[in-house]
This record gives structure tokens, sequence and C-alpha cells, in this order.
């Protein structure tokens, strides 16, 4: 058996990048996975591929800017599978790079909505259904960028440092439910890496090379088994 057989799992932006890796790991362990992703095409396409590893795969397009998106997708995971055991908050919109000074309120507001606002919805869905399974896991994503105040980021980081403590206060609060609740600051080669790779030639051999192990992290083979043990009971004292 895989370290996620028989469990139910939701990724938001699970149609590409970080989502798609983790999705794919979660699958080669036997977890059943709710593809929430906004593109169709994308969706569609890695649910279907899921299948193929060992797990089961479906889509619903969802949008992390519109609450009732994001709720139906959680109950769309209960009734295809029968339950919902992990939940991974991992996409978000980006907004455009300028300065500080230069963001827009109206920035500012699709950025909070898609990182912090998104997760905190999708996290109070998910609890009933948690708690009707005696426990869960909650994974979030925050960035580095929260820690190094990366230059036109701004809302970007508020935005993420938010989650953090959003994370820690479900680890506290939640743990009466035997739901652990966890972040992770990937550097992987996501959707916005692929984008600043072909709008910025030599972007991402710059990014490598600021990297201990000289190499940007691969969505499935890097950050799929950190979000794996963190989904599975072998980090059920990991909160």
């Amino acid at each position: 058996m895989g370290l996620l057989e028989n469990k139910v799992a939701l990724i938001t932006g699970a149609g590409g990048g970080i989502g798609r890796g983790i999705a794919r790991r979660f699958a080669r362990e036997g977890a059943a996975v709710l593809v929430a992703e906004i593109d169709v095409d994308s969706g569609q396409r890695v649910a279907a591929g899921l299948h193929e590893l060992g797990g089961q795969g479906c889509f619903v397009q969802t949008d992390v800017l519109d609450k009732k998106s994001i709720l139906m997708a959680i109950d769309e995971a209960v009734s295809q599978f029968g339950g919902l055991d992990i939940l991974v908050n991992n996409a978000f919109v980006p907004s455009e790079n300028v300065l500080l000074e230069d963001k827009t309120d109206e920035l500012l507001e699709q950025t909070l909505t898609s990182t912090i606002k998104a997760t905190w919805w999708a996290m109070q869905a998910a609890l009933p259904y948690f708690r009707a399974r005696e426990g869960g896991k909650i994974i979030n994503f925050t960035s580095i960028d929260t820690e190094t105040g990366a230059w036109l980021h701004a809302d970007y980081n508020a935005g993420k440092s938010g989650v953090v403590g959003l994370t820690r206060s479900a680890a506290v609060e939640w743990g009466r439910f035997n739901i652990t609740a966890n972040c992770i600051a990937p550097t992987a080669m996501g959707a916005t890496f692929h984008k600043l790779a072909a709008d910025n030639p030599g972007f991402a051999e710059h990014a490598a090379s600021m990297r201990p192990l000289g190499r940007c992290g691969d969505p499935e083979e890097d950050i799929g088994p950190v979000a794996l043990f963190l989904a599975s009971e072998l980090s059920r004292y990991v909160t």
C-alpha cells in the first residue's frame, strides 16, 4: 500500500507547476485527488493522468478569488470520494511587480484574497469533514520572500506572512481535533518561475546559482516528497 492509500486530497492550483507535482506525487502513493484549478484544459489533463499513476483524479474548476468556488470544490471532493483528509492551499493570483508605493488597492485586495482569504475559506470549509474523519492534514504555502522582503512583492509578502500566522493558529487551535497544519516555502520551478525564466534570459541559471544545492527544486521530485511527508502519517507529530 502507498502512504496515502484510501486518503482524499484537495489541491488548489493543481493544473500546473507545484500543485501538479504534488498531485502526481500523491497519486503515486494511492490518493484520490480533487484537482481544484481555474484552467479547464490543464485541470482536466492532470486529473486524467492521475489514474495512470495509481490514484484517482477529479477536476473542478476553482477560482481562489471566489469564496463560493472554493466551498464548491471542498464539497465536490467529499461528494466524489466520500470524505476529505488532506487540504493543500497552493494556488494564488500573481500581481504586477511594482514598488510598494506603486501597488494599488486593487492589487493588494487581489493578492490578499488569493492568499490569506482563500486559505482561510478552504480551511474553515474543510474542518467539518476533517472532524468527521477524526483528523486531517493542512498544507499551506508561504514563501522565502517573506523572510527577505523581496523587492516588488510587498503585497505578496504581506499575504504570505498572513498565511504563516493563520497556519500557526490552526496548529494550536485544531490540534485538539487531531489536525496538523504546516507551511512549505518551496522556492521551486512553479508556474511563476517558468514565466520569469521565459521573460528574463539567464533568470533560471541565476536562481539556481543562489541555491545551496546549485539547482532549483522540481515540483514532483523535490517538493512533492515534502508535501507527501506532511500529508501522511509519517508527520503525525509535526505541526
